[in-house]
């Protein structure tokens, strides 16, 4: 069995040495042995349950929650391998993640439906439907989701607008209510927030499935332009939310 030294690891995953004694430190990856000079080493087991750290970190998930998701009984490595590809393919594959909060902008340019600046913004927040447009179509316009949410759309009135946006706060304040109260992310309250919000986005513009959605979640946390909006709202929010989002794909 081949062995590797922090440093080792370190370079490998190319992440720190701190962040490995950080993981050491709260029990979520531990070195299993050690060097004749004293040195501490990673071997399969360590380097494996590293590597399944890593993968829930790129999906957003938050350390606590990954600690307590690794740690439950029944615990399946294989199965939770096989929905994270899948998380990721989706992300890859479908790359939605713009539309929910993109299409109630720019929707409102393509209906032709004629706002005023104080209607524009009340139903949209200062998001700029003109700077995303062009990128949403060069990206998605050939997808089903992009299609499906664009006819859809095309039918909705300002009113229709106004309660996505109704509705969609509703979400916004479970979520921070959670947030408030400490309840983690991977908890069966949050993710039936998630799950609401997936309802959502099936509803008013396309069907979303748990891996499209959690595509979207990560593109949340991915692009500092949703984050910075999505936290006008509440700080932390977007992050919360792709967590929960996660949790529930994998449910």
């Amino acid at each position: 069995m081949v062995v590797l030294t922090v440093g080792g690891v370190a370079r490998l995953a190319g992440v720190t040495v701190r962040t490995l004694h950080h993981y050491d430190e709260i029990g979520l990856v531990a070195p299993g042995g050690r060097t004749r000079a004293g040195y501490r080493t990673y071997g399969t087991e360590e380097i494996e349950r590293l590597q399944e750290v890593l993968f829930f970190r790129e999906l957003g998930f938050g350390l606590d929650d990954i600690k307590r998701i690794i740690g439950q009984p029944g615990y399946n490595r294989a199965e939770a391998l096989h929905r994270q590809r899948q998380m990721l393919e989706s992300q890859a594959d479908h790359l939605s993640a713009l539309i929910d909060s993109v299409e109630q902008a720019l929707q409102a340019e393509r209906t032709g439906i004629k706002m005023s600046n104080e209607d524009a913004l009340g139903v949209f927040g200062d998001f700029d439907p003109v700077e995303y447009e062009e990128e949403a179509k060069q990206r998605w316009g050939e997808t089903e989701a992009y299609q499906q949410s664009a006819q859809r759309t095309a039918r909705y009135t300002k009113q229709d607008w106004e309660q996505i946006r109704d509705e969609s706060d509703v979400i916004n304040r479970r979520f921070l209510a959670l947030m408030a109260d400490g309840v983690p992310t991977d908890t069966v309250a949050a993710m039936d927030v998630a799950e609401e919000h997936r309802s959502h986005i099936t509803k008013w513009f396309y069907d979303c499935s748990r891996q499209a959605h959690a595509g979207l979640g990560q593109m949340y946390v991915a692009d500092p332009r949703f984050t910075g909006n999505i936290d006008k709202t509440g700080e932390g929010l977007a992050a919360y939310m792709a967590a929960a989002i996660a949790a529930n794909a994998l449910r």
